[in-house]
């Protein structure tokens, strides 16, 4: 259904890889419902990825920056207002990345300097993009900023890693700029803890087919898909969601709330049975 709730509405997507990505699937919902934006990703994601397609299906503009970056942050939020013929009325913080994950270290061996560049990339880029905006007061009166989140801020997985700690941050900071931003201008802070998604980045967490078989199973309504958490950023980047703020918001068909489930606990008795023959 296309109702067009984000019509004159303008904005910056961080994060598009590729149209596995969510960022990639909340571009395309925007489009449909009306909104101009432009896409932003690192220069070395720009080259692996395939962004140029999703511009030109979207009618939007790749800008290449650093979200570690605050002097790319504010060249891009520039040359982003210049484009767009005004001020900013959304933004989408779709960015993650461990080192440590990638390289097999367990939680209790880190190589710090590489969780440090974990927190920058995954985490303070938040923080950045934030003050740079707030900086160059980039964004409208009742403006939506929302970065992607995971239950693993609130919960052991025990492959996630150090992504936990900096999922955990990324919603600290959502709260206390979401504070600030609010006072200032009635611009909403929020983020959103999405289910496992078969994106490019959730494949490459060790044991993701089992996180995302367990969540499924455990949900009443199943995993939360990419196509479904671009629905809720649309919902969230529009006026019918004027008063939500500072939140963590729990997309993921309601595993958060469960304790176990039928599903669950039939495999999990099946085990033992196999176990004991």
């Amino acid at each position: 259904m296309r109702n067009k709730i984000l019509e004159g509405k303008k904005g910056i997507i961080f994060g598009a890889l590729d149209d596995k990505s969510i960022a990639w699937k909340v571009a395309e919902h925007a489009h449909r419902e009306g909104a101009e934006f432009v896409l932003t990703n690192a220069p070395i994601a720009l080259r692996m990825g395939s962004i140029n397609k999703l511009a030109e299906t979207t009618n939007s503009k790749v800008i290449p920056a650093d979200a570690t970056s605050m002097e790319d942050l504010r060249g891009l939020y520039k040359e982003a207002m210049e484009h767009l013929g005004g001020k900013l009325d959304f933004v989408l913080h779709s960015i993650g990345m461990s080192v440590n994950v990638r390289k097999g270290k367990k939680y209790y061996e880190q190589n710090h300097e590489w969780t440090m560049k974990g927190y920058d990339v995954s985490s303070l880029s938040f923080h950045k993009t934030l003050q740079v905006a707030w900086e160059l007061d980039a964004l409208n009166e009742w403006g939506s900023v929302l970065g992607l989140s995971y239950i693993a801020a609130q919960r052991v997985f025990h492959s996630y890693n150090d992504m936990a700690d900096n999922k955990a941050v990324l919603e600290s900071i959502a709260r206390s700029f979401g504070y600030h931003y609010g006072k200032r201008k009635n611009v909403r802070v929020n983020t959103i803890s999405q289910s496992p998604t078969q994106t490019t980045a959730g494949s490459g967490v060790s044991g993701f087919d089992g996180f995302y078989r367990f969540a499924n199973d455990l949900s009443p309504l199943g995993n939360a898909s990419a196509e479904d958490c671009a629905n809720y950023c649309v919902v969230l980047f529009s006026d019918y969601t004027k008063k939500v703020t500072m939140q963590n918001l729990f997309h993921d068909g309601g595993f958060s709330f469960m304790g176990i489930s039928e599903d669950v606990m039939n495999t999990y008795m099946q085990g033992i049975k196999n176990s004991n023959d």
